[in-house]
């Protein structure tokens, strides 16, 4: 009930101009050619939804044109513009195409198609959700539903409006129709939508939302205050309306303006004053209220002393919410007077910036807070008109946080909040980026772009320069400063100094160090290549072509496993010259037995089905026990034996299969000893000392080392060691040893 002078002119809830238009942006002052091709957009999109709408029925029994249309009433009421209005048809109509984002997209354009396509997605996981609830106790599926709730609101604020009006639409088909409505979906209503239209601004919505699902959830309630409400309503209505002629002669004759205004009755906040405070109907002070809105905060305690000089004041019923807003920014001043018949009446008093953001919620700081000629939809058209967009947008998100966490907070557990693992914060022009919980901006700076992680040297946090190991929190503004080239640093790897959170980002680290390493390596193979070509005069042969006899799709291939060791230069010396004899006997290695074992012994490897068939170890992968190995018959020298993985024995194979032969490890006697090379390569930052402490670990780790190569490219040095062991298995711990050392990169075995 509103008894009072009301001013019409503010009847668009900022959040609604906030959520943009067809594209999601704002505009200062659209022109009439714009209002009206937004105007036909709308009769378009309405043309197209009613024949594919028209005898459908939704979920929950409702006709789908009425509910569609009852949707877009809800958001009219509120300032909607007609672009918004016409995506309440594309999106109820998405249910009835075949593939609604692909045909909306074509006919009406990508913004709407993204549109549909969010709204559908959330309208689903909610109700997976709710179908999945069976007791008080499983609140993992709301709390999800929220995250996604919020996800989609960060990316379109239209998504989270057009779910709050058709939930109210849906409570009202219910109430109209007097069907029985689901518990779990008014409970759902009751504590989820109306703290979030609460926590947006959107009041309308909010007193609404929650009379109607207390209707569903305690009929006998209800229907007992809304008796004593309607039983009272007369003699009410004429105490308000006398108390608020008197309020405002009252003020007009101390000079101040005031608009006075009676304030409706919603009978859940009276059923929660009842309950909370265990009154009786009688003790609810504002079942007779008044609303008083002044120019400015001093007028608000003017007013303040005024009405308490005037009528007797309650004490203990008066809160200054002006010195201490509340959580959502509402501020005003609340006192309960008494008449000169003793009837009590609680009288609110607030300035008209207090009450814009009371009425139009979060972002009317951002849509009134300017003097000056106003825009479209209250957006003033004066001063950085982005920059205001920025904080608004942030305004809101921060109270959609805080939403969140009263939500989590219902359940009583401290651990239950949806961003105990997320955070949600800022770029400079207000988009939203989503982080693990204690990201940094070098996360931060990943998740915008991997050129720009790459790049990434400082950072700003709130105008701030912080160092970029520094946890980010939930609503903070992070703006990255970045070299026109260049790559990360090692250290960003390191968990210790704690650069990064986030595992999508350290992958990109480390793969910007593999390709790196890897053109190092390709670098490497390259130059040993061609100097193996200027050795045999083939300086005229094309690489490409080389590697395509090779057997290898790309060069790069080939000079990628010759520069890691993999794949021997012989055999490209075997392509040059195909008429050389088979390859010399240092091509295979012969097993190094202990000394007391001069005799031989039933060690080593066997030929399986084959006795007393001469073995040799192939040179170019270096098996030793228990390696997985195959044998290759050769020409003259017996079977030589590899591991299966080798490249070599890989081709060979596909050459010749019917020269490969099954081999196995032999069992050696229990005293004798039997070792065999292995190669290792290790990879790593050149330093002074480096090969002293990697030599320090094999022989504390008694391993006999019989070579050693190393080289170094741009600071990276690649060293082989040429080691002995009896089991290869126990190679992989010795590896673990080496991979600890300051600066080694890599350590693994050949």
């Amino acid at each position: 009930m509103k008894t009072g002078l009301q001013d019409s002119g503010r009847d668009t809830a900022a959040i609604v101009a906030l959520a943009g238009d067809v594209d999601g942006s704002l505009v200062q002052r659209p022109t009439a050619a714009v209002l009206a091709e937004e105007q036909a957009r709308l009769e378009r999109a309405r043309a197209f939804a009613v024949p594919l709408l028209t005898g459908q029925l939704l979920d929950t029994g409702e006709d789908a044109l009425h509910h569609t249309e009852g949707v877009a009433a809800i958001l009219q009421s509120i300032g909607a513009s007609p672009s918004m209005l016409a995506a309440v048809y594309l999106v109820y109509v998405g249910d009835y195409l075949n593939r609604p984002e692909e045909a909306i997209g074509k006919a009406f354009g990508s913004s709407y198609a993204g549109l549909v396509g969010a709204t559908r997605k959330l309208v689903q996981i909610q109700r997976n959700a709710r179908d999945a609830l069976v007791d008080e106790e499983m609140r993992a599926e709301q709390t999800e539903r929220v995250r996604k709730m919020l996800l989609a609101f960060s990316k379109d604020l239209r998504v989270v409006l057009l779910r709050l009006a058709s939930r109210l639409q849906t409570l009202r088909y219910y109430a109209q129709f007097k069907r029985d409505c689901p518990l779990v979906l008014a409970r759902e209503s009751l504590q989820v939508f109306a703290p979030l239209a609460n926590r947006l601004g959107i009041w309308q919505l909010k007193w609404e939302l929650e009379d109607l699902s207390f209707r569903f959830l305690e009929p006998e309630s209800y229907k007992t205050i809304a008796r004593m409400l309607d039983e009272k309503r007369v003699e009410r209505e004429q105490v308000v309306h006398l108390l608020r002629e008197q309020v405002h002669g009252l003020l007009k004759r101390h000079g101040i303006a005031a608009e006075v205004q009676g304030r409706p009755k919603h009978i859940y906040s009276i059923w929660k004053k009842m309950r909370g405070k265990q009154l009786d109907f009688d003790h609810v002070f504002d079942i007779r209220a008044l609303r008083v809105v002044v120019p400015s905060v001093r007028d608000c305690y003017a007013t303040l002393s005024v009405v308490h000089e005037a009528y007797r004041p309650l004490p203990e019923e008066f809160d200054d919410y002006i010195a201490r807003p509340k959580a959502n920014g509402y501020q005003s001043l609340h006192t309960v007077v008494y008449d000169e018949r003793g009837r009590s009446i609680e009288i609110q008093i607030r300035s008209r910036e207090m009450h814009d953001h009371a009425e139009h919620g979060v972002a009317a700081h951002w849509a009134y807070k300017e003097a000056g000629t106003k825009g479209y939809g209250g957006v003033s058209a004066v001063g950085d008109f982005e920059a205001q967009v920025a904080e608004a947008r942030k305004a809101v998100l921060r109270q959609l946080l805080a939403w969140e966490r009263d939500f989590a907070g219902q359940g009583g557990d401290a651990g239950g909040g949806v961003f105990d693992d997320r955070i949600y914060v800022f770029t400079p022009q207000a988009a939203v980026v989503e982080l693990p919980k204690d990201a940094t901006p070098v996360d931060f700076a990943y998740t915008l772009h991997t050129d720009l992680g790459h790049r990434c040297r400082g950072a700003r946090v709130d105008g701030a320069m912080v160092p970029l190991n520094t946890p980010l929190r939930s609503g903070q503004t992070v703006e990255v400063i970045s070299l026109k080239e260049g790559g990360p640093s090692m250290d960003w790897l390191n968990p210790e100094l704690g650069y990064l959170r986030s595992p999508r980002a350290k992958a990109k680290v480390r793969a910007w160090f593999n390709a790196l390493a890897q053109q190092q390596t390709i670098a490497k193979g390259r130059e040993l290549v061609e100097k193996l070509l200027q050795r045999e005069g083939r300086t005229a042969t094309k690489l490409e072509d080389l590697a395509a006899l090779l057997g290898f799709k790309s060069a790069d291939a080939l000079f990628d496993v010759v520069g890691k060791d993999e794949y021997s230069l012989r055999n490209i010396e075997n392509v040059l010259r195909p008429n050389e004899p088979a390859p010399p006997q240092d091509d295979f290695i012969a097993l190094k037995k202990s000394r007391a074992d001069e005799g031989g012994s039933k060690g080593g490897v066997l030929v399986v089905g084959i006795e007393s068939l001469l073995t040799q170890l192939a040179r170019c992968c270096k098996p030793a026990p228990p390696d997985a190995i195959g044998g290759f018959v050769t020409k003259g020298k017996g079977v030589a034996v590899h591991r299966t993985d080798c490249s070599n024995f890989r081709q060979m194979a596909g050459r010749h299969p019917e020269r490969v032969i099954g081999v196995q490890w032999g069992q050696p006697p229990a005293d004798k000893a039997t070792v065999y090379p292995v190669d290792v390569a290790v990879e790593a930052n050149d330093r002074q000392g480096l090969l002293r402490d990697i030599s320090e670990v094999f022989a504390k780790e008694k391993m006999n080392v019989t070579g050693v190569h190393t080289q170094s490219v741009r600071e990276t040095a690649w060293m082989t060691f040429t080691v002995e062991v009896s089991d290869s298995a126990r190679l992989a711990h010795v590896l673990g040893v080496v991979a600890q050392i300051p600066g080694v990169r890599v350590a693994r075995r050949k």
